[in-house]
């Protein structure tokens, strides 16, 4: 049984995102080469940046791999990014290793069931409004904004704000 989200929230050290459905809104564009794209929220960039400024420790792991994401991650100063991903909680434990963190110092925001893995152990286990049942069941943390419509943004500002006694 999870601590009641508010708590966990501050303590909370490292935030951890997947990106198609919650960073974006979950559509992937090709051009007639073939070439991806992706539409990432301003109001979600200014969340993320604003967090690893204040020194918290931020992540992006997701299964696909596009150029985009690397190039918003640097404009945003992710500090780890790993793609092409299948199974992400070795990914997420390596970094937590890296950082000396636990579980119950980890939020991570999925939108489907490759996100479940995750969501199970950490400590705020969010989604936005639009994820896959399976995904909202075991989610502590509920945005009510879609992937890419300030979903990250609103678990940032949650965060942050528990935090401003620590921070």
């Amino acid at each position: 049984m999870r601590i009641p989200v508010e708590k966990a929230a501050k303590n909370i050290k490292l935030l951890a995102f997947d990106v198609d459905g919650v960073m974006t809104d979950g559509s992937i564009t090709y051009d007639e080469n073939g070439v991806e794209y992706k539409t990432f929220n301003a109001k979600d960039g200014h969340g993320l940046a604003k967090m690893a400024k204040n020194g918290f420790i931020t992540a992006i792991i997701t299964g696909r791999k596009n150029g985009t994401v690397d190039r918003r991650a640097s404009d945003l100063r992710v500090t780890e990014v790993f793609q092409g991903v299948k199974n992400k909680l070795p990914i997420l434990e390596a970094i937590m290793e890296k950082y000396g963190v636990d579980f119950s110092q980890v939020s991570y925001m999925g939108d489907d069931e490759p996100d479940i893995c995750i969501l199970e152990k950490v400590a705020i286990a969010a989604c936005p409004a639009d994820a896959v049942e399976k995904v909202q069941a075991v989610c502590n943390f509920k945005s009510d904004k879609n992937g890419g419509q300030g979903a990250v943004r609103q678990l940032c500002d949650f965060i942050y704000d528990s935090q401003q006694d620590n921070i």
